[in-house]
């Protein structure tokens, strides 16, 4: 994995998923339960790895997370995708976080990132060719 921490938001490019946080996602001491974050990447991967195939794909690895920033209550969290590598049955995508603080006026806040690779299966959940749908 690239550990890379980007020097800006990248507003030049359109995000898998875009979500503001809510209450009911926090953890013990009120800021945005990891578990929520690695949840919406581990999405936000499958939906790019659907531009590569139409079928079933499944997560087989999530390299390491490192949390850069809390992701707060009400910030507007983008997740940001990119094929790094496709092979016969799978595809590895890079996810970067950014948090948008709500209450904070509106500064980007670069939260994590991650390499996620997912395999093509077939209704057996045996690997399939990307493209076999």
């Amino acid at each position: 994995m690239t550990a890379l921490v980007p020097e800006t938001y990248p507003s030049d490019k359109m995000p898998a998923i875009r979500q503001v946080m809510m209450p009911r996602d926090t953890n013990a001491v009120g800021t945005i339960f990891g578990g929520v974050i690695l949840s919406q990447i581990d999405l936000a991967a499958a939906i790019e790895a659907h531009t590569h195939h139409l079928g079933k794909v499944v997560t087989v690895s999530m390299d390491k997370v490192d949390f850069k920033a809390p992701v707060r209550v009400g910030d507007l969290v983008s997740f940001f995708t990119e094929t790094r590598k496709t092979g016969r049955t799978s595809i590895t995508v890079h996810v970067a976080v950014w948090a948008q603080r709500r209450f904070g006026g509106g500064e980007q806040k670069y939260v994590t990132e991650a390499e996620v690779t997912m395999v093509a299966v077939d209704d057996d959940f045996k690997p399939t060719p990307l493209g076999s749908a």
